[in-house]
């Protein structure tokens, strides 16, 4: 939270008060943190608030709810949250149509509900992400009833206008909006049409106004100055728009990735020169602010560029081509080898589920070992270099719900959008807790059903029994956050032909010990022959940090690893 720190003389009172210090509370001043920043070496844990605890009874998670439930989060071992919106919204689009960017929705609590959240979060050494929609606002948001009452209006050119064109809207552009298809909305007051990608009551910002930008800005240190510690960018890569409005190239109809990455709708030069700018202002602030990017690419070569030339841009874009890559050791291998090419050395963010998607449980199971494919993508999760992001229930091994669990139908809540999948409210039911009522989420009736598997697939339960995934996931948290190899050690590849295991070494600096990753992805019993004199690796022996019915023999090197259909091994080398 912004301090002033006044001193006894009444000019340096003066300057301080004019050039006000960006402090985190209890941050002594000048004093810069040492070693690589907090978000290289902590894992971020994604909750969607909506469904994570409900402190009222009235069936929707909210912040209170949150900060009821910062112990288990310390216990598991995770450094960061990063919220879902919790802006005032109609709630569209589950809270990414914001209303107000500087408040809090009253279904999640109240200002004072998120500064206690952050202040609690603190004394346990967590940080707070917010979700920051930068690329459009809700219809009811109070700039667009402005903007859409006339042309004359003070915020006439806060959102993306044009006349229409041969009776029709301005161009070809296309929008996920699945009850329109096109992108532009005719308003009669103006005479004109607005642009928007998603849903028509979710019109899209126009950067290219001086006075919308200063106000976003504006927007982003009023939560800064409340402490958070950055934001995860919705979307981002559609921040701008051809200024001539050209038309995209698109089949009839348009497929989705035509509509995602339209040449002149998606991830245009003025978008890099903003987020430099965004950069800059979060490096103002002290305790190492970070910004997550939703930047959609499967393209490691367009990833790489979200960077930013001089790494002066979104510190952690997300990899969409590592999380749709195939679950098999080949697929694996090259889609982290590409990441690993990166000319920028951009840190890489690792997931595997998120609210938008089916989750990894069910997307990467195959029906049968589920559980010890899930073990798998956990390793995976923790132990390759990057930061990664752990999406609530993902410890437990939720699954995908069905629609005929959901009841009220998938898209409950979500966008109106056409994916390559059924919805999105599969993914985003509630957090299970207790075997008893309503999964322990909620005193009332859920927004969402509970899945039908709580009695056994929940923390509680899973706290108390050995060998579940959530117990792998705390053993897993607590080897990485003791293992310096495993945080922010390069990552060596082995056994590069092997098409049923993936190896892979954490190499330490020097004095502290590597880290060997071997799992099985396949669903056959495996034996690894590890030789890692080829690495330029010195060591003897073995030491296991955690296993899953793996057997290293004595431990020798070289090593002969024998493992199960999907097992695990994790040794340090001595």
């Amino acid at each position: 939270m912004r301090r002033f720190r006044f001193l006894p003389f009444l000019a340096a009172a003066v300057a301080l008060l004019l050039c006000p210090l960006h402090l985190a509370a209890g941050e002594p001043e000048n004093t810069k943190p040492t070693g690589p920043p907090w978000w290289r070496t902590e894992a971020v844990y994604q909750i969607y608030v909506r469904s994570f605890f409900d402190s009222n009874g009235d069936g929707i998670g909210d912040l209170n709810g949150v900060t009821a439930k910062l112990d288990y989060l310390q216990s598991l071992g995770v450094g960061a949250i990063w919220l879902s919106p919790v802006y005032p919204s109609p709630q569209i689009d589950t809270g990414y149509d914001i209303a107000d960017f500087e408040n809090i929705d009253p279904e999640y609590g109240t200002l004072q509900d998120f500064d206690r959240l952050v202040r609690e979060a603190d004394k346990r050494h967590i940080r707070v992400l917010m979700d920051m929609v930068l690329t459009i606002t809700s219809d009811k948001h109070p700039w667009f009833v402005e903007s859409s009452s006339s042309r004359t209006n003070p915020k006439s050119d806060w959102y993306i206008w044009a006349d229409g064109k041969n009776g029709g809207p301005p161009n070809n552009w296309a929008s996920f909006d699945s009850t329109t298809k096109g992108a532009w909305q005719y308003v009669p007051a103006r005479g004109q049409f607005y642009y928007h990608i998603y849903d028509r009551r979710q019109p899209a910002l126009n950067w290219r106004s001086p006075s919308l930008r200063k106000s976003m800005f504006d927007a982003c240190r009023f939560w800064l100055d409340r402490g958070v510690a950055g934001f995860r960018l919705d979307s981002a890569a559609f921040l701008y728009v051809d200024a001539q409005l050209r038309d995209n190239k698109y089949s009839q109809p348009p497929t989705f990735d035509e509509i995602t990455f339209g040449e002149h709708t998606w991830n245009l030069p003025e978008y890099h020169a903003t987020m430099r700018d965004l950069r800059k202002m979060l490096d103002s602030y002290p305790g190492e602010r970070v910004l997550i990017g939703e930047t959609d690419t499967n393209s490691i070569e367009t990833l790489r560029t979200m960077y930013g030339e001089h790494n002066d841009e979104i510190q952690l874009p997300m990899n969409f081509g590592l999380f749709w890559t195939g679950f098999s050791a080949p697929h694996l291998r090259s889609a982290i080898g590409d990441w690993e090419k990166n000319d920028v050395g951009g840190w890489p963010l690792l997931f595997f589920s998120n609210h938008d998607f089916p989750r990894s449980y069910s997307r990467l199971g195959d029906g049968i070992h589920n559980d010890q494919i899930a073990k798998v993508v956990a390793t995976l999760l923790l132990t390759m270099r990057g930061t990664p992001i752990v999406y609530n229930g993902e410890e437990l091994g939720l699954a995908q719900s069905t629609e005929a669990e959901i009841k009220a139908g998938m898209e409950h809540s979500g966008r109106l959008v056409q994916p390559p999948f059924d919805g999105r409210d599969g993914a985003r039911t509630p957090m299970q807790w207790t075997p008893g009522p309503q999964a322990g989420f909620s005193t009332g009736t859920p927004w969402l059903p509970v899945q039908t598997n709580f009695h056994a697939v929940n923390v509680e339960t899973e706290s108390a029994t050995q060998g579940s995934l959530l117990r792998f996931y705390r053993d897993l948290f607590k080897i990485r956050r003791s293992t310096p190899a495993l945080m922010t050690g390069d990552y060596v590849p082995l056994n590069a032909s092997d098409e049923n295991t993936l190896t892979y070494l954490r190499k330490a600096q020097a004095g502290d010990a590597a880290v060997l990753v071997v799992l099985n992805m396949s669903d056959k019993p495996q034996t690894v022959e590890v030789d890692l004199a080829q690495a330029g690796i010195a060591g003897h022996s073995l030491k296991e940090l955690l296993v899953v019915s793996a057997d290293a023999g004595r431990g020798a090197i070289p090593a002969h690893i024998r493992l199960p259909p999907f097992g695990i091994y994790i040794g340090e080398v001595r």
